[in-house]
């Protein structure tokens, strides 16, 4: 993947002129800009990017360029990548599982931020990582409502393992804190509700006042064009539940969006190569590429068809059966996809909202995956 050094003005304008073979991710940097300031300007605290997202450092110097100044970082490689590029930045490890080595590299970078979800990394830390100054977040987990698929499935600790977790921590000397994820694309502002108040029983029980509360991720993108997410009523309904679980024991209030943050700075253009039979559609990209998380959480229905010359196809929309170009009958994206019933071989398919996880999920399996990336001043024409 190489990013093009012309700006183009929006994509139609590239796809007309440069009629590309590959799928092409197109980038539009004030989109970008404009979301972090929509974070910053409305989250009652500090705002950090889930550098797991997206971590194309065209991604990070934007947003630095915004106003972030903390990072999420989920590996030594996203560590060293933050302190090169944003050197200074706040870098909170919030993977709750790490090697030692990996420690290892936190500490010499600086790091002074960690989760854990479990008595043997809290053990493991208080081994590795200096104490004094050193923020240890216990991860608890809940129950999922209205996400797309469950975070605590892997990880988080129950409440009352997080409560005796939190009081160790605070013995220990680290900076006691507590973390949460309600779920990948979380629609339901009341998963935060449960989360928070329950995070405040956390405290009651441990008997000890948390410095810090990150809200974690979740917050959900653009996906279906009749509902645009409600950022600012999610920003609202913690800021208020945090008063009400905590009084005057509230602690600061951290977020890590990735998805929300950005995914709308991205379309994905995928050509046509096949109609079968009037039925099936074959596209140069699918669930082996930039398209991998639509069997996981549902299809992006904020979709364009254009014909070659950039114009949008008129005709009223037909349920299409629509396949990825590799060999392997898995790459199908899920259900039926809306598409005009006048749309031919060598149109494009424009997909918006697909910054996140696009271009870490990309393979090369069959030959395919040679992913473009473009500039563009807007996403649509």
């Amino acid at each position: 993947m190489g990013l093009t050094k012309t700006i183009w003005a929006n994509p139609p304008e590239y796809l007309r002129m440069q009629q590309p073979e590959h799928p092409v991710l197109f980038f539009a940097p004030s989109v970008l800009q404009a979301t972090a300031r929509r974070f910053l300007d409305g989250f009652p605290g500090l705002v950090t990017y889930a550098v797991k997202a997206n971590p194309d450092e065209m991604v990070i110097e934007n947003l630095v360029a915004a106003g972030i100044r903390g990072f999420d970082v989920a590996s030594p490689a996203e560590i060293e990548m933050i302190a090169r590029i944003a050197p200074g930045a706040a870098m909170h490890y919030n993977n709750p599982v790490r090697s030692r080595a990996e420690i290892a590299v936190a500490v010499a970078h600086g790091v002074r931020s960690y989760s854990v979800d479990s008595r043997s990394e809290l053990a493991k830390l208080a081994a590795l990582v200096p104490i004094e100054g050193t923020e240890i977040s216990v991860r608890f987990k809940l129950p999922v409502t209205g996400a797309a698929y469950d975070f605590g499935a892997k990880f988080g600790a129950t409440p009352d393992l997080a409560a005796d977790l939190l009081a160790e921590a605070a013995r220990a000397g680290f900076i006691p804190s507590l973390t949460f994820h309600p779920g990948t694309q979380c629609t339901d502002p009341m998963a935060w509700d449960a989360y928070i108040r329950t995070a405040a029983g956390i405290c009651e029980r441990a008997g000890v006042r948390a410095e810090r509360l990150n809200v974690g991720g979740g917050f959900p993108a653009h996906r279906a064009a009749a509902h645009a997410p409600q950022l600012e009523s999610i920003f609202a309904l913690i800021d208020r539940v945090a008063t009400e679980a905590f009084g005057a024991q509230r602690p600061a209030l951290v977020c890590e969006p990735g998805r929300g943050m950005v995914a709308e700075a991205f379309s994905l253009a995928a050509r046509v190569k096949a109609i079968r039979d009037d039925s099936h559609v074959f596209l140069n990209d699918g669930v082996y590429g930039g398209l991998a998380e639509m069997p996981l959480i549902g299809a992006v229905d904020r979709i364009e068809a254009l014909a070659p010359d950039g114009h949008p196809r008129a005709c009223a929309p037909v349920g299409r059966v629509v396949f990825g170009p590799t060999c392997d009958s898995v790459d199908r994206l899920p259900g039926e996809i809306a598409l005009p019933a006048d749309l031919a071989e060598g149109d494009f398919i424009l997909v918006h909202g697909m910054g996140a996880y696009t271009t870490v999920t990309n393979t090369r399996f069959n030959g395919f995956g040679d992913l473009q990336l473009a500039t563009a001043m807007r996403l649509r024409a």
